[in-house]
């Protein structure tokens, strides 16, 4: 297995680490396209050369538990993706004209936007029931946002320390679980986005601990608060 250390101020992070298998999970994805359209495009592209036809191994279909255990996973990634969009823009609403922390927040809010989106075709596609809980995740996620970032820039980025450190630990839970599928092109494209996302959340782990969030007043009981809450909500919106 590998650590995955991007901070130049390790510190106290609760490393995360990709499993030795990780070089499996290679796809990019350019921010500019969807997911589902970039393979499209690549699959109409394919489907002029019929010797490419000829060699394309042919995609197996899910089986029912396949398809409710990927059906839990979209659902929670969306209600997280929804959770972390309110959470940035709690933070936005409070240090949005801060000139140091204002434009490093948006950026990360920005990225947050562009999952949510993919996530919102995803469900949408593979007709997957949202959570019912989407109204709790909201306005839970604005006040976690605001509510950190009235204590100071620092604890605002604990916040996003804390979040992030969750997000990408449970993306690697799911990147471990759908290495078991195999020969499914929805799987594969599925596969990518997560890792994509995993990829994005640790940079805005990094970017939090660069910008002081272990200086943060009560760092450790505020971000172990803030883990416990986010391991709570996966959990629920797993189910509901």
């Amino acid at each position: 297995m590998h650590l995955l250390l991007r901070s130049s101020k390790p510190k106290n992070l609760r490393y995360l680490f990709v499993a030795h298998h990780n070089h499996i999970f290679t796809g990019k994805l350019n921010d500019n396209l969807s997911w589902r359209s970039q393979h499209t495009a690549a699959g109409s592209s394919n489907d002029n050369n019929p010797d490419d036809n000829k060699t394309r191994k042919k995609s197996r279909p899910l089986t029912e538990h396949e398809k409710s255990i990927i059906s839990s996973m979209i659902r929670v990634d969306h209600a997280g993706e929804i959770g972390a969009d309110w959470i940035y823009r709690g933070q936005m609403a409070v240090l949005g004209k801060d000139k140091v922390v204002g434009p490093v927040i948006q950026e990360m809010w920005d990225q947050e936007k562009y999952h949510l989106s993919t996530f919102d075709e995803i469900i949408s596609r593979h007709r997957v029931r949202p959570t019912f809980l989407r109204p709790i995740w909201e306005t839970t996620g604005f006040l976690l946002g605001a509510g950190t970032a009235l204590l100071g820039k620092e604890a605002a980025m604990a916040c996003t320390e804390a979040v992030e450190t969750t997000i990408g630990e449970h993306y690697n839970d799911q990147l471990r679980e759908l290495i078991k599928f195999e020969n499914n092109e929805e799987i594969t494209e599925l596969t990518q986005v997560i890792k994509k996302f995993r990829d994005d959340e640790l940079h805005h782990l990094d970017t939090a601990v660069d910008h002081d969030a272990q200086k943060a007043p009560f760092h450790g009981p505020l971000t172990a608060i803030i883990n416990n809450g986010c391991k709570a909500a996966i959990w629920i919106a797993t189910r509901i």
